[in-house]
Order: structure tokens, then C-alpha cells, then sequence
């Protein structure tokens, strides 16, 4: 027999709130996965410091596979997908004030909004429902 012999309960869908979260979070590992892919490009191109271009793709590599295992996790109801999100968000926080410090540009604020959505997002009841234990997703 390969089934098992107890029928589980149908899986249900994310939340809508959970959807826009997982969406959002992809969408940052997207951008991350570009940003590894530029660099990748001018590392090609030719660089004077190849040592910390090599490192920063790589770290941008991997932050772009664990945002998109987290978002993956978050819409599947996994409770680990939230830690690796607010960490990110609470850096991008950081790094738009940062940015804003020097000069107001429309990218800076863009991040600095997106994160604090997706922060804010991520403590949202329906979304610590859905990511605790035994909520919308069998174990």
C-alpha cells in the first residue's frame, strides 16, 4: 500500500492577506535574484575587485533562495517563513532611512514602504493564525 490508511483533511487555501504577503516577499526575492544577476553581468564585464563582487553575488544569491523558500513557506502555512522575512524587512528598514539620510529618491521611499508593509503585514492576525502550528496546513 503506498496511501495511508487514515484519510487526511482537505487543505485549504491561504488567506487573501497571506497571498499578498507571500507575493510581496517573492517579489523582494526577485529583486534580489536581479541584483545577483547584474552583478554576475559585471563581474563578466570585468571588474577591479573581483573578490568582493564574487561575494556579494553570492550573498545575494542566498538571500534571494531563503526569501523565496520563506514566501513559499508563509503561503503554506509554515511558522519558520516568518523569522527570515521580518529579518530582512527590519535591514531594508535600516538601509531606506539610511538612504533617505543622503538624498530622498523615489527608490529609497519605495523600499522603505514595501518593507514596512510586509513587516506590518506579517503581524497581522490572520497571518500568525495561518502560521501557527496546525493551522491551514497538515503535519
Amino acid at each position: 500500500m503506498t496511501g495511508s490508511a487514515t484519510p487526511q483533511p482537505p487543505r485549504t487555501s491561504a488567506p487573501g492577506a497571506v497571498r499578498l504577503l507571500a507575493g510581496l516577499v517573492l517579489l523582494q526575492a526577485l529583486a534580489v535574484a536581479v541584483i545577483a544577476g547584474a552583478l554576475v553581468v559585471a563581474l563578466v564585464r570585468g571588474t577591479s575587485m573581483p573578490g568582493p563582487v564574487v561575494f556579494l553575488v553570492l550573498l545575494a544569491a542566498g538571500i534571494a533562495a531563503v526569501l523565496g523558500g520563506a514566501g513559499r513557506a508563509l503561503l503554506q502555512g509554515h511558522r519558520w517563513g516568518r523569522a527570515p522575512v521580518m529579518t530582512v524587512q527590519i535591514l531594508l528598514v535600516v538601509l531606506a532611512v539610511g538612504w533617505l539620510g543622503v538624498e530622498v529618491a523615489v527608490w529609497s521611499v519605495a523600499v522603505l514602504v514595501l518593507a514596512v508593509v510586509v513587516g506590518g503585514l506579517l503581524v497581522t492576525p490572520t497571518v500568525v493564525a495561518w502560521t501557527t502550528v496546525g493551522a491551514g496546513r497538515e503535519d
